[in-house]
C-alpha cells in the first residue's frame, strides 16, 4: 500500500515578502542571473569534507521523516523508476523556467538519476505546483485532503512542501511539491532545491548536520557540495530501496570513493 510522508519549507525562515517526455531546457543556473544573496553563500560554501561527516548526514537526512502520516521511517526510500515532472503553474510571477533550471542543475548533479519534465500530467510522477502565498492552504487541502492538510499546517506551519508516497518495497511511486512563487527570488530558489530533492527521498530535516540544505537552520538556495555527495550516494545503483542502515553502512566503502570522484569533478575539486 502507497504510504505518504511529507515534510514542510522552513516556517522558520523569515516571513515571505509579500510529449511524450520533453526534455529538461538546457537553461542551466548559468544562464539566468544567479540571485546576489546566493552568490555570496555559494563564494563562502563549505566544500571539503570527511567521509565521516558525509555518511553522518546521509544517514540522518535518508532514514526517517520530520512528519510521516504512516508506515516505517527506518529505510531507504528512492524512486526505482524514470521520474517525470508535471509543473502545475497556478502563479504569478510565473517561475516555470526558474523550475526547469533547477531541475537541469539536479539532473547534471547526481549521476545516476533519470529524471525530465513532461507535458502530460497523466505520464508525471512527480507533480510541482506553483501558487500564490495566499493560495497555499488552499493548495495543501486540495492535495493531501482537510483532515491530514491540518495535521500538516498545525505540525510544519509550511511555507512550501514535499511529499512522497512509497510502495511496500520502499519505491517511491508519486511525489508532489508545492512552491509559493511570490515569496521573493532567493526565498524561491531555496524552497525549489530544498523540495525538489527532499521529493527524492532525503525527507528528514536535522538541525545538527550544519552543512545541508536539509536543515531548518541553513538557507543556501542552490545544490551544494554536501547535499551532491547525500543524493548521489542515495542514487548510487547500489543503494537499493528497502534497505537498512546496517546494509548501507557496509556498502559505503565501495560506494563513497565512487561518489566522491564523480562530485569532485563536477566541482573542480581535490579528488
Amino acid at each position: 500500500m502507497a504510504i505518504l510522508f511529507c515534510r514542510a519549507g522552513r516556517s522558520a525562515r523569515r516571513p515571505i515578502a509579500s510529449v511524450a517526455v520533453i526534455a529538461l531546457l538546457a537553461i542551466g543556473t548559468a544562464a539566468l542571473a544567479e540571485n546576489s544573496e546566493i552568490a555570496r553563500r555559494r563564494a563562502i560554501e563549505q566544500k571539503i569534507f570527511t567521509d565521516a561527516q558525509i555518511a553522518e548526514g546521509f544517514f540522518k537526512v535518508t532514514f526517517g521523516a520530520e512528519f510521516a502520516a504512516a508506515g516505517r521511517v527506518d529505510r531507504i526510500r528512492k524512486f526505482a523508476a524514470p521520474i517525470r515532472i508535471f509543473i502545475d503553474n497556478r502563479a504569478l510571477p510565473d517561475r516555470q523556467k526558474q523550475v526547469l533550471a533547477t531541475l537541469d542543475d539536479i539532473r547534471r548533479r547526481i549521476k545516476n538519476l533519470d529524471i525530465a519534465v513532461t507535458a502530460q500530467r497523466n505520464d508525471a510522477n512527480m507533480i510541482v505546483t506553483l501558487v500564490r502565498d495566499r493560495d497555499l492552504p488552499h493548495t495543501i487541502r486540495s492535495v493531501f485532503g482537510t483532515d491530514r492538510a491540518r495535521r500538516i499546517q498545525r505540525s510544519l506551519e509550511p511555507q512550501c512542501l514535499s511529499s512522497f508516497a512509497k510502495d511496500d518495497s520502499y519505491r517511491i511511486v508519486h511525489a508532489n511539491v508545492i512552491l509559493v512563487a511570490d515569496a521573493g527570488e532567493f526565498v524561491f530558489y531555496d524552497c525549489a532545491y530544498e523540495e525538489l530533492l527532499q521529493a527524492l527521498g532525503p525527507i528528514n530535516d536535522d538541525s545538527s548536520v550544519p552543512w545541508t540544505m536539509f536543515n531548518d537552520n541553513v538557507q543556501l538556495g542552490f545544490f551544494g557540495v554536501y547535499d551532491q555527495y547525500l543524493l548521489n550516494i542515495l542514487y548510487h545503483p547500489r543503494v537499493l530501496p528497502g534497505m537498512t542502515r546496517d546494509e548501507v553502512r557496509a556498502l559505503l566503502p565501495e560506494v563513497l570513493p565512487d561518489v566522491r570522484g564523480w562530485v569532485a569533478e563536477l566541482n573542480h575539486l581535490p579528488n
